[in-house]
């Protein structure tokens, strides 16, 4: 998916805010799984005054080892898929949910660069999951262009889109 989107400091502000209000409204908390953004779903969310309310926990695992005690994924899926895949995001997000006391949570895993690509993952390359406690998940994979910064702000950008979204 190669769409436009708004990455700005004030967009990512107003996405957070409208997504804090919805949860607020709704009495719903959020988990955040996050790999190639090391938090930065969690930091937009929790610059937010009072947003304890409504965020349950963030937990940023970059490791193998991290993803499996902390988030369930399976040594198995890491193994036969890799930590930038749909399986891998879709295992993230459900464990974070099985491990934190919220309502929904949100999983990303990719490629940020400026190495780490291959020619089927290349940098760019994010898989963003999103699930809601007893529905299924779901999962989509991007391909951002730009540099690093570039390549995580637009994952913040449309995880937080699609937690919108599920609320």
């Amino acid at each position: 998916m190669n769409a436009f989107i708004d990455v700005s400091d004030t967009s990512l502000q107003q996405a957070a805010h409208r997504l804090g209000d919805r949860l607020m409204e709704q009495h719903l908390t959020l988990c955040t799984a996050e790999s190639c953004t090391g938090g930065w779903i969690a930091k937009v969310l929790t610059d937010i005054p009072g947003s304890s309310a409504w965020f349950d926990c963030g937990m940023a695992a970059y490791s193998y080892e991290a993803k499996q005690a902390l988030l369930r994924v399976r040594p198995e899926t890491l193994m036969e898929h890799g930590a930038v895949s749909k399986e891998t995001a879709l295992e993230m997000v459900s464990g974070a949910l099985i491990t934190s006391g919220a309502s929904l949570a949100v999983a990303v895993t990719g490629i940020a660069g400026p190495g780490g690509g291959l020619p089927d993952k290349p940098v760019g390359t994010v898989w963003i999951a999103w699930k809601r406690r007893g529905q299924y998940p779901s999962a989509d994979v991007f391909h951002f262009d730009g540099d690093r910064e570039a390549v995580r702000r637009q994952t913040v950008a449309v995880a937080l889109q699609g937690l919108i979204k599920l609320t």
